[in-house]
């Protein structure tokens, strides 16, 4: 098991961490053997949170872990310092410790939320007591999707660390956290928690490029949500190949299926479009909108079914609504001339892609 250093931290964390949601879908029996297997693999991240099953997983974790070598991770969603205060009590007791090593504020995803939690009484105030009644060593945040407030969050307050989705296929969909919130996190010494390798289980036929695509990112731990032997054996295994140069990069950035001739690339060759519509701006915001999941083409019942359950997963909507509106010319200035898809190294059939958009964003388009 390889082993990276998280942040200003200094903790050494196992690359591969063992995320605590899907514990609630298998029995203790199952549990005890996977955490057995993951421990003597070399791994040592344990992350849970008291809303998995209204403290459940910590409960079911609690029965499994040893008391020491390990580092546990728990979170709160809450947003005032009492509440946050009285869940972090009831987390250690579900843990059966006298304290953590990281608690995460779990899911600002946006800037109201944030707003929230730094005002008088709000939860950061819950964090800033935990760490001086030693209750947590090391304080961090969790965000989903749209990354611009998670970048305000990390310049506005010194955590510890934080943690966020890091996929091939979201990376175009929410290119700010690997654009700038990666770069601002490293030139800060943050420590950096990978979450969703496969992007919710969308990525799970190609298990073996997201999990190298991943690790070749600058993050210290890659969290991803287990529930069988066969599934963590399989991750270990993936996470033994070497990263990716960039050769490799490119050549996933173009073949990889799920992002095919429709997910756009932003590689901005499309432009200039002779109306001056700004092609990857309006892509960009119909990935905010729905992932760019719901393209009208399926390969079969089981993928359809995949993309309407996960398109909405990370409800970005509004500042999907916010990024179309300011948008001019938009969508309904393309007269179809077809120059940008004879430009799109992708094969992407544009103007066909851009009603799409439009159906998305204006009720009652049919294209």
């Amino acid at each position: 098991m390889e082993y990276r250093k998280l942040g200003k931290t200094g903790l050494e964390i196992s690359l591969l961490g063992l995320g605590g949601f899907h514990l609630l879908e298998i029995s203790f029996e199952k549990i005890r053997g996977l955490v057995k297997t993951y421990l003597d693999a070399g791994g040592n991240y344990f992350e849970t949170a008291h809303a998995y099953g209204n403290g459940e997983s910590e409960r079911k974790l609690s029965k499994v872990l040893p008391s020491s070598g390990v580092v546990i991770a728990t979170k709160t969603g809450k947003r005032t310092a009492e509440e946050a205060k009285r869940e972090l009590l009831k987390s250690l007791k579900n843990l059966n410790r006298k304290h953590v090593d990281i608690l995460f504020l779990h899911a600002v995803t946006d800037d109201k939320d944030w707003d929230r939690i730094i005002s008088s009484g709000g939860a950061i105030e819950a964090l800033e007591w935990a760490k001086v009644e030693g209750l947590v060593r090391f304080v961090g945040i969790t965000s989903h999707g749209y990354g611009g407030t998670l970048l305000r969050v990390l310049k506005e307050y010194p955590f510890d660390l934080f943690m966020t989705q890091f996929n091939y296929y979201d990376r175009f969909n929410f290119p700010e956290i690997e654009t700038k919130v990666l770069p601002f996190a490293l030139s800060n010494n943050i420590g950096i928690i990978a979450m969703k390798p496969l992007a919710d289980g969308f990525l799970f036929r190609s298990v073996e490029r997201a999990f190298r695509y991943v690790k070749t990112l600058p993050v210290s731990c890659i969290v991803s949500g287990i529930n069988s032997l066969d599934q963590l054996k399989r991750d270990i295994e993936v996470l033994d190949l070497p990263v990716y140069d960039e050769l490799e990069l490119a050549e996933l950035q173009r073949l990889a299926p799920e992002l095919g001739n429709y997910v756009c690339r932003l590689c901005l060759e499309c432009l200039p479009c002779p109306e001056g519509i700004n092609i990857p701006a309006l892509f960009l915001a119909e990935g905010r909108f729905d992932r760019q999941m719901l393209n009208g083409e399926y390969e079969d019942v089981q993928d359809y079914a995949l993309r309407d359950r996960l398109a909405h997963w990370f409800q970005s909507e509004k500042q999907a609504r916010l990024e179309y509106q300011t948008l001019s010319p938009g969508v309904s200035e393309c007269t179809e001339c077809g120059v940008c898809s004879q430009r799109c190294p992708y094969n992407i059939d544009i103007p066909r892609k851009l009603k799409i958009v439009k159906s998305k964003f204006e009720k009652g388009y049919i294209w």
